[in-house]
């Protein structure tokens, strides 16, 4: 398995796990999955913005992807990021989202960003919530019954990351941020 930037010839498997969760799942409130060209819009606005967004790879195959972007655009918001991931259905269960968030989360405190949060869909999703544990996040709440998905309410949680000395010192300047963009 390969861990690697995302780019345009992953646009089709990133799309394909995508709309299977959207289809078949509570991990994202979108209920009409969004086309390959629009998933491309989306992965060059992330990079763009300067986060990052990586895709697992086995023999050519996108098993999953995960993105870190701006959580929010005010600027006082500029040093946390918002993680999404998201995994093939059989690539679930061997390790690969792991992977997968700790290279972005490696990425991220690199490059001086300081908090990750999350917000995942579904308070029963316990692969999700496992995962995000496992990486160092902790629960900050619970926003009970926000969202209505195949024919029930669903939780969303809030989790959240501190990366390098978080809030313990002043951050890097912000042109060291602002500075890296990649290609798509």
């Amino acid at each position: 398995m390969e861990i690697t930037q995302a780019h345009s010839a992953h646009i089709t498997g990133i799309a394909e796990i995508y709309a299977w969760h959207v289809l078949h799942g509570l991990a994202t409130f979108e209920t009409e999955p969004p086309t390959a060209q629009e998933m491309h819009s989306r992965l060059t606005k992330v990079i763009e913005s300067g986060g990052y967004w990586l895709v697992a790879l086995e023999a050519g195959q996108v098993l999953g992807y995960c993105y870190l972007a701006p959580y929010r655009p005010r600027y006082a918001y500029r040093f946390t990021l918002e993680d999404s991931i998201y995994m093939h259905p059989e690539a679930a269960g061997r390790g690969i989202g792991r992977a997968l968030l700790g290279e972005a989360l490696r990425l991220a405190e690199a490059d001086g960003f300081r908090q990750v949060v999350s917000v995942i869909g579904n308070s029963e999703n316990a692969a999700s919530l496992a995962l995000h544990r496992s990486l160092g996040f902790q629960l900050t709440g619970v926003l009970k019954s926000v969202g209505f998905k195949h024919g029930r309410w669903v939780d969303t949680v809030m989790m959240q990351c501190t990366l390098g000395a978080g809030d313990t010192t002043l951050p890097v300047t912000s042109t060291t941020l602002s500075g890296r963009a990649g290609t798509v």
